[in-house]
């Protein structure tokens, strides 16, 4: 991959990259990282993927600027959590907790962001593999482990040995999004695909869930803008 930039006020970093498997020209600007990937045909001129870059100038920018802006979290910050926005603060606590609407730090804390983002990947298992064991009990089965990442693609998968992953980001999405993520992953233990008979099984150990699909389609990126 080599990198050029576009000219102007800012400039824009282009990662340009080949592939082998690619029949045309991409242009992909990342909604999380702001990063721009050229993709080019093995064959294709470099200053043809250049050119074309510089034809979608405009396009490229106005992505850019509808990028959800970043924030890095520390004291006097929000975050939302379980759904509900709290205000980080500094607190007599001796560690990080939830007391009513805000998200306590103990005073003179240093390292804001990686001590918060601990709280929240413990808070994320234990509501998830609450809500894992729950769903997997209802249909009768057993998943052999559970983890959390920092996933961009999915919310949440389910291997053919039967391990769930989930991304820890979901517990800053509200309570039953979280559990619908969670009755979707166990539901995938019993059908490894997205089936009707699959849904069949989400319905039965969720219920309705149109609205927490929506959820996070309509919000889910939000969630990424935030940085420990």
């Amino acid at each position: 991959m080599t990198l050029h930039f576009l000219p102007g006020e800012p400039e824009i970093a282009v990662h340009l990259r080949r592939n082998a498997r690619a029949r045309r020209i991409s242009l992909r600007v990342s909604r999380l990282d702001g990063k721009v990937t050229l993709t080019l045909p093995n064959r294709l001129p470099e200053n043809e993927g250049l050119a074309f870059a510089r034809q979608k100038e405009s396009w490229i920018r106005k992505q850019l600027a509808e990028r959800p802006e970043q924030v890095c979290v520390t004291v006097g910050d929000s975050l939302p959590f379980q759904g509900d926005l709290l205000d980080i603060v500094a607190s007599a606590a001796v560690r990080v907790c939830v007391q009513g609407e805000q998200l306590c730090v103990p005073h003179g804390m240093a390292e804001v962001g990686p001590k918060v983002e601990r709280f929240l990947k413990a808070e994320a298992r234990a509501r998830l593999k609450e809500a894992a064991d729950h769903y997997a009990g209802a249909l009768g089965v057993d998943y052999t482990k559970l983890t959390l990442r920092d996933t961009r693609s999915r919310w949440g998968s389910c291997t053919s040995e039967r391990g769930l992953m989930f991304s820890w980001r979901l517990i800053m999405a509200p309570a039953e999004v979280l559990r619908y993520v969670a009755a979707h992953e166990v539901a995938h233990l019993v059908e490894m695909n997205h089936s009707p008979a699959f849904w069949s099984v989400v319905d039965q150990i969720y219920g309705p869930h149109q609205m927490e699909r929506n959820w996070l389609k309509q919000h889910g990126e939000k969630l990424h803008r935030f940085r420990f």
